[in-house]
């Protein structure tokens, strides 16, 4: 869900994820019963009542994308028309099939936490082997192989996240069986991958960056000190 006070008049946008006051067009207008029934996606308990609907636009000059959400006037409650699904935008940097899976699995959560889980379970595997640079064939095999590379706590979440993807990613022994996800589970597991995409990846390309301006500075002086008379 977007992050919006309609009160202090703030909101984290849902694309680039900074906070902000916003700047929105404000319209009312009241929920037409049938029409809000036939799949818009507007739950029971909505219908037949009025709502603030808001645009808001990003002031981030590198994003400018607009959100728009509705606000029940009699229940406060919010729905988010667009878009549906919040999740974060990584950088370029991470691999696409990386980002796509996380995606995906962040956009089908509530609706199927079990398919999430699968998906999530991918996006570790091809985490471990674009990172680490280890590929041993079996998820179990290589979450052993990084295991002196990582912390014991988050060695213990993946195995835990691998365990989980397992339901949906093989077939269980006996059919009969179900063992259910959550989709209070599934969004652990999801926060699960945020972290590990903002450790691995995003603080080794911050650390990289910050290096480089460092050493450019320091030629920079160099070059300076060098034409001086």
């Amino acid at each position: 869900m977007i992050t919006f006070d309609e009160k202090r008049k703030t909101y984290i946008c849902p694309f680039c994820n900074q906070s902000q006051s916003y700047y929105s067009r404000l319209t009312y207008g009241a929920v037409d019963n049938q029409i809000y029934n036939e799949g818009s996606g507007v739950v029971k308990g909505y219908e037949e009542a009025y709502f603030s609907i808001y645009t808001l636009s990003c002031t981030n000059q590198a994003c400018h994308k607009r959100s728009v959400i509705a606000i029940n006037k009699t229940s406060g409650k919010q729905i988010d028309i667009y878009p549906q699904n919040v999740y974060r935008h990584f950088p370029d940097y991470i691999p696409q099939q990386i980002r796509d899976d996380y995606e995906e699995a962040s956009q089908i959560i509530d609706k199927s936490p079990k398919a999430a889980a699968t998906l999530l379970r991918r996006c570790l595997q091809g985490m471990i082997r674009d990172f680490w640079g280890v590929t041993k064939g079996r998820l179990v095999d290589e979450i052993d192989g990084i295991k002196d590379k990582i912390t014991p706590s988050q060695w213990t979440a993946l195995d835990g996240l691998r365990h989980i993807g397992n339901i949906g990613a093989h077939m269980e022994k006996d059919v009969n069986i179900i063992i259910d996800v959550t989709p209070d589970e599934a969004n652990k597991l999801l926060k699960l991958i945020e972290l590990l995409l903002e450790k691995w990846y995003i603080s080794r390309h911050e650390e990289e960056e910050l290096c480089k301006s460092i050493g450019a500075i320091a030629d920079k002086k160099e070059s300076e000190r060098k034409v001086k008379p």
